[in-house]
Order: C-alpha cells, then structure tokens, then sequence
C-alpha cells in the first residue's frame, strides 16, 4: 500500500498530525499490517495537501513550532475507497525474527533458545493483550483483523511450544558442545520445566 493511501486510512478515523500518523504505525492497529517514515509521510501529506485531499490547520504550540493538524476532506475520503478496491498484492512478510532463525545453525546454542525464550513470551504477552480486548465493540473490518491476527500469533505460539525442544536437539547434534556449556544448558532446561 503507497504511503498517500496510508495516510488518508489514518485520517479517515480522526484529525491527526504528521507525528501522530506515524505513531499509528509504530504503536497503533496499523504497526501489525504496515509501516511508514516520516520521510515518507510529511512529503505524503504535501502532496494530499496540494490535491485537496486533506485541509492542513496550524495550531500555536508554546514555545515550539505551530503544529499542523491534517483532516481529510470528502474528495480524500472517496480516493481513500478508491485505493481500498484495487486489489491488494501480495503479502510480503518482514521479520529479524526469521532471518536470524534462517541461520540459527551458525549461532551459538544458547542464543537460540533464548531467541525462542524470548519469541515464546512475546507471542503470549500479545495473545494476553489480544485477548482482554472485546472484539464484539469493534467494527466489523477491524473484528475480522484481530481474529485473524490472534489466530496467527496462536499458531505460531503453538509450532513454537510444540518443536522448539526438537529442533534445540538437533542443533545441538550439529555443534560440539563443552561439557560445562553442556551441563548450563541442561541445568537451563530443568528450570524451565519447573518454573
């Protein structure tokens, strides 16, 4: 999705500044599906601007420079449906999580159970989260989204839990080991089954 696109659908559920629209993409709905720049956004936004896609107010801020405020007008609302009905292409999944993994045969053993450790806690901190939500309140669109997120990050949970010891194994057969790293990392295996 091009970044003027992104923009509108951050306009379309409020007025927001150029700084506010980025944090939609690193802390809100949208940082599970996109990503945008400021470098990309604030050249994005003069452009909406120019097209008459959205209306800019400065707002005086003590002691800082005004701050500009971006709405979308109803010709930006109806190229933000315009851009919604192409079709979508193909998903393209971003993850150090993975690319690390991709190689885990060439890292140390204990930094891929930790990586593991450590994605385990992250999918069940999000399912947490996911969770206390009441999906029933939210619009259909966004509803669809989080079942379906949530059923992703279950799945991933569950291959994780069920194949991290299998696959813990085998790199271990592949790396020769010292004793005493060895005994850290069954002594680590123990506190983790009774934790």
């Amino acid at each position: 999705m091009d970044v003027r696109t992104l923009c509108l659908a951050v306009l379309y559920q409020g007025e927001a500044s150029g700084y506010e629209i980025k944090k939609a993409f690193k802390e809100g709905a949208f940082s599970h599906f996109q990503d945008a720049s400021f470098g990309s956004i604030y050249p994005a936004l003069g452009r909406l601007s120019s097209e008459g896609l959205v209306e800019c107010t400065q707002m005086a801020q003590e002691k800082r420079p005004d701050k500009k405020v971006y709405k979308l007008t109803q010709n930006g609302e109806d190229t933000l449906i315009t851009s919604l009905l192409a079709p979508p292409t193909p998903d393209r999944f971003t993850s150090d999580f993975f690319f690390i993994l991709y190689f885990a045969e060439l890292l140390p053993l204990l930094q891929v159970i930790k990586l593991l450790d450590q994605r385990i806690s992250f999918y069940q901190e999000t399912i947490n989260r996911m969770t206390q939500c009441d999906p029933a309140s939210l619009p259909t669109g966004r509803r669809l989204c989080h079942g379906l997120g949530l059923t992703v990050y279950q799945n991933s949970l569950i291959y994780l839990e069920e194949n991290k010891e299998r696959f813990i194994a085998e790199l271990r057969s592949q790396h020769e080991i010292p004793s005493s790293i060895d005994t850290n990392l069954k002594q680590i295996d123990t506190n983790r089954h009774t934790s």
